[in-house]
Order: structure tokens, then C-alpha cells, then sequence
């Protein structure tokens, strides 16, 4: 695989523009309609708090929580749907489903609400894919990754932060690095370098660009008797040569 696998689609835009739409969507519903959804969150280790799983990355406290949430999700998303397009969506959907369950195991005894668990699914899974491939586009991106979201690492731990769900981003975080190892990428092929690509080449030293001039002509190269120049008699030859064949009256019986 190279770089031509890298292609870009409506996919790209359309899967992080139409998610975080969604999410704006309920929580307009929320609002409008005075929607308690805060119980459609996880609620660790209670057989209801289960819905939570699917439900609780729709689900938002307020405009602040939402907004924060949505920038990244549109960046990861659609980074994630153009370097890994046949990953993107078993990632997404399994990525909520095993980061939740996580998060109903280890969580506080609280509702557990928003995409954040989904963002460090994102960020755990681009970042760690990167550097497995080795691939120097991925890797980049993987840095990349790094840069704008490496902070974020520190809301893993408790006590950071006591109103944020810190279990959430944990499970996150480790459901995306255990999704790497399930979801194989192709294996990516180095560009192909030419020795006169190299920046040691000598065309002096070349077989045969010794026969060009530096201005492309055609030189004669003097060789011993024992050795056979195909490239000189080519090009020095002002003569055509015809090859006739004689069929012999076997052939003409059958």
C-alpha cells in the first residue's frame, strides 16, 4: 500500500459534520423540550445504568460541554475516515460499546454523560496505529495527534479534575490502544528511490549514462575486443538490419 491509498471522499467531511450534528440536534431537543436525558447515562454497576453505554456519548450537561466535545470530534473524525476508512466505523461503534462498559465498571457511583469517552477512543487509536505502522505519513499524524491533544492525557487520573469523568477517558484511552491490535492496517510499501534519484549519484560512474554528453548527445565509449557495446551499436549504426525467414517444405505439410 502507498500513498495513492490515501484518497479523499465526501466521507471525510460527511461522517464528522453529520455525528456532531446529531449531537447538536438532541441536545436542541434537550433544551427545547426540557428533556431529562441524564438518566439515559451510564450509572456504574446498576442493570439500568447499562443503557448508558449506547446513550451517554449523545448526551451533554450543557453548551460548554458540548462545544468542547465538538471541535475534536471533528478534527479525529475526520482524520480517522481518511487515513483508516475501512476502520473508521467498526472503531467508532466499538469504540463507544467497549469504552462504556469499561466506564460501568470502574466508574463512581454518578452519571456518567458525554463523547469525551469516544475523543480519547479517537486520540488512543490514531496515535498508537501510527507508530505500529511506521509508515512516515502515519507517524506524522500520529505526532500531529499528539501536539494538539497530548494535554488531555492528564484527565485520565483521578482527582485532576473532580467534575469531569476521568473513568470515562481511562476506558477510552485503552479501548482505543486495544483496538489497534484487533484492526490490522495493509502494509505500507517505502517509495521506490532510483540510483539517480540518490543524492551520491555520479553519472560518470553510470553504465549508461556514460554513453550522453551533458547535454544528452550520444558518445561513443571505446571497448575491449572481448566486450560487446549493445547501446553503440545502436545508436552508431546507419544501417537497418532485415531478418527474412525460409520456410522450409516441411512446413508446407501438415
Amino acid at each position: 500500500m502507498n500513498d495513492n491509498q490515501f484518497k479523499f471522499s465526501n466521507a471525510v467531511l460527511g461522517l464528522p459534520i453529520f455525528f456532531v450534528l446529531f449531537l447538536w440536534i438532541i441536545y436542541w431537543f434537550q433544551i427545547r423540550f426540557d428533556f431529562d436525558f441524564y438518566q439515559n447515562g451510564i450509572y456504574p454497576r446498576e442493570f439500568s445504568g447499562l443503557q448508558g453505554v449506547l446513550f451517554s456519548p449523545f448526551i451533554h450537561e450543557n453548551l460548554g460541554h458540548l462545544y468542547n466535545n465538538s471541535i475534536p470530534l471533528l478534527v479525529l473524525l475526520a482524520a480517522l475516515q481518511y487515513f483508516y476508512p475501512k476502520q473508521s466505523v467498526p472503531v467508532i461503534l466499538y469504540g463507544i460499546i467497549f469504552s462504556g462498559f469499561i466506564t460501568w465498571i470502574i466508574g463512581r457511583e454518578n452519571y456518567h454523560i458525554g463523547a469525551s469517552g469516544l475523543i480519547y477512543v479517537l486520540v488512543s487509536f490514531i496515535f498508537f496505529k501510527g507508530i505500529q505502522t511506521g509508515y512516515y505519513r502515519l507517524v506524522a499524524l500520529s505526532l500531529s495527534v499528539i501536539l494538539l491533544y497530548g494535554g488531555m492525557i492528564w484527565y485520565v487520573f483521578p482527582d485532576v479534575d473532580a467534575t469531569i469523568s476521568w473513568e470515562g477517558h481511562l476506558a477510552g484511552f485503552i479501548t482505543g490502544f486495544v483496538l489497534t491490535l484487533f484492526y490490522k492496517t495493509p502494509e505500507y510499501k517505502k517509495a521506490i528511490v532510483y540510483d539517480w534519484q540518490k543524492p551520491d549519484f555520479n553519472p560518470e560512474n553510470d553504465a549508461f549514462m556514460k554513453h550522453f554528453d551533458e547535454n544528452g548527445n550520444f558518445v561513443p565509449v571505446e571497448k575491449s575486443e572481448e566486450e560487446t557495446d549493445f547501446v553503440s551499436l545502436y545508436f552508431s549504426s546507419d544501417k537497418l538490419v532485415n531478418y527474412s525467414v525460409t520456410k522450409s517444405e516441411s512446413d508446407d505439410k501438415t
